[in-house]
């Protein structure tokens, strides 16, 4: 299954680094990333390949949504289908 990691905060030092060591700790693959700043503003999303997690999904969501408040952004994690049927007109 693949889904998508969003990525939005005030930049810091670190935010790439600790979201993808969550990913690494639970053998998410990353299979594309994309990243910018807008006028201060740290924005990534990511696809990643969940199909050899170490975890299951929710308890995936929990990680993300943690290490969000500990390093002050916001992550939402959505399924491929989900986020694709949101963004079709």
């Amino acid at each position: 299954m693949k889904s998508f990691i969003t990525v939005l905060g005030e930049d810091k030092t670190g935010i790439i680094y600790k979201v993808t060591s969550v990913l690494f700790e639970n053998n998410i693959n990353i299979l594309d990333i994309n990243q910018t700043l807008i006028e201060g503003y740290f924005t990534m999303v990511m696809l990643v390949d969940l199909s050899k997690m170490k975890t299951d999904f929710i308890e995936l969501k929990n990680h993300l949504e943690n290490k969000a408040k500990e390093i002050g952004v916001v992550i939402k994690l959505q399924r491929e289908d989900i986020f694709t049927s949101m963004h079709q007109i």
